[in-house]
C-alpha cells in the first residue's frame, strides 16, 4: 500500500535532547548520575509529558530535595540547553516531504510548556499539518490512546502512515496497530526509507 503521510517523533529524531549531557557539563559523569540516582527527574519529565504545569512541577521537586535543589531547577530554567540544537538533515526531510505534498505530522512525548518554548526556537515546529503532542493529550507513546488520536484526527488509514521514532517500544506500539514504521538511528537511514517508498528523489533526500 502506498504512503499517504509521514509520522514523525521530536526528541532525538527532530531535535537533540539530551538532559544526561548538560548534567555532564555542569557536575561531571559521576555527580550525575548521583543526582539521577537521587532524583525521580525523568519521573517528573513523565508527569511534564503527561501535562503537569511546567515551572510548578519542576520548582515543587526541588523543594523536595533541598541538597539538588538548583540543580532540579535547571530543567526548566535552562531547558533549552538540554533540547540543544536541531538536527539539519531531519528538518529537511521534512520540509521536503511538505514541498512533495505528503502530509507530515508530529506525535510526541512532550510537556506543554517546553513544547511552547521549543516553538519559539525552532520554526519547524509550526509547520507539521497537525501535531499530536502528549502534553496536551493526556496520554503518551506508547499507549495506545495517543495512537487513538492520530489515527481519528487524520483520518488516514493505519497501513497508510509511515513513522518514525527513535524509541523501539513507540515503534512497537504503532506497527502493532498496522502502521508502517522506521526505526530512528540517523537521518541517512531515514532519507533511504523515504526514498525507497517513493516518497522523495534522491535529490530531496539528501
Amino acid at each position: 500500500m502506498p504512503i499517504d503521510a509521514v509520522v514523525f517523533d521530536i526528541g532525538r529524531v527532530l531535535i537533540e535532547w539530551d538532559p544526561e549531557r548538560f548534567y555532564d557539563s555542569r557536575l561531571g559523569e559521576a555527580e550525575r548520575m548521583r543526582l539521577f540516582q537521587e532524583v525521580d527527574l525523568l519521573g517528573m519529565n513523565e508527569g511534564l509529558d503527561r501535562g503537569d504545569v511546567f515551572k510548578s512541577a519542576v520548582y515543587d521537586l526541588a523543594e523536595r530535595h533541598p541538597a539538588w535543589a538548583d540543580e532540579i531547577r535547571q530543567w526548566h530554567d535552562s531547558w533549552l540547553k538540554m533540547a540543544y540544537a536541531e538536527i539539519p538533515h531531519s528538518v529537511r526531510l521534512l520540509r521536503n516531504l511538505r514541498r512533495a505534498g505528503v502530509p507530515v505530522f508530529a506525535l510526541s512525548n512532550f510537556g506543554i510548556g517546553p513544547f511552547e518554548l521549543a516553538s519559539t526556537v525552532y520554526p519547524f515546529f509550526k509547520e507539521f499539518d497537525q501535531a499530536y503532542v502528549s502534553g496536551y493529550l493526556g496520554t503518551l507513546k506508547p499507549e495506545p490512546e495517543i495512537y487513538e488520536h492520530l489515527e481519528r484526527g487524520s483520518k488516514v488509514a493505519p497501513n497508510r502512515l509511515l513513522f518514525t521514532d527513535d524509541r523501539p517500544e513507540n515503534i512497537a506500539a504503532a506497527a502493532e496497530r498496522g502502521w508502517n514504521t522506521h526505526l530512528f538511528t540517523t537521518p541517512d537511514t531515514l532519507a533511504r526509507r523515504l526514498v525507497d517508498e517513493g516518497l522523495l528523489s534522491e535529490e530531496d533526500a539528501t
